[in-house]
């Protein structure tokens, strides 16, 4: 009696399933449909991802190979155009290019490049705060304190593992123009923190005894 039972219970689920498909093929179709299509286009774009990085390395690679003091304009403007790309290795690559290699540039025009990468590219944070502290870097020169203050501002407010780099920057620049406590102010924060680079901490303390007495 149980085992009837049984077997009428199965033939009756069978029989829904059979049925529920029976009635949703429409909708099924579709939805199975577009599985198929969102993993086609997964990997259908990750493939043309992959694609466009090959030829962009190829054409980094060759503008760096051609590069010589006679053609700087032209490379300058194929720089240019991979930074534009905004593909997150390429991109910062050309801009360092560009500033290593003195390749005619207004520092207008550099800044520029650097808000292109720093505001238009999808970096991995840390990525992202190096290049906040190159632009700093690029900029101590010239900038005003208020100015370098800020650029640096989103790497200072932060944990960042370049904290201690931008504060001992901002602090080189102030020993530069002769505003030693100013200096000290940013010396001193670096020691504080534990987060500091080891190696930084370590020179802030040498600077502090060499040029403080301290």
């Amino acid at each position: 009696m149980d085992e009837d039972f049984i077997a009428i219970s199965e033939s009756t689920r069978n029989e829904k399933v059979k049925n529920f498909f029976i009635n949703n093929k429409k909708f099924l179709i579709i939805i199975l449909t577009l599985i198929i299509m969102i993993v086609i286009s997964y990997f259908g774009y990750d493939e043309i991802q992959r694609n466009k990085n090959k030829n962009l390395a190829l054409k980094y690679n060759n503008i760096i190979i051609k590069f010589d003091l006679t053609n700087k304009t032209e490379v300058k403007n194929e720089l240019i155009e991979i930074i534009y790309k905004k593909n997150p290795t390429y991109s910062p690559l050309a801009l360092y290019f560009i500033i290593d290699n003195e390749i005619q540039t207004t520092n207008e025009e550099i800044n520029n490049y650097f808000d292109v990468l720093i505001n238009e590219i999808n970096l991995d944070k840390e990525v992202k705060n190096l290049i906040i502290y190159k632009k700093g870097l690029f900029n101590a020169d010239f900038e005003t304190e208020n100015n370098l203050i800020k650029i640096l501002k989103p790497i200072i407010n932060s944990d960042s593992v370049w904290k201690s780099h931008a504060l001992y920057l901002i602090a080189e620049y102030f020993i530069d123009k002769n505003q030693k406590q100013k200096a000290k102010e940013f010396f001193n924060q670096i020691i504080s923190n534990e987060k500091s680079n080891a190696k930084i901490v370590l020179e802030s303390k040498r600077r502090l005894i060499r040029d403080f007495n301290e």
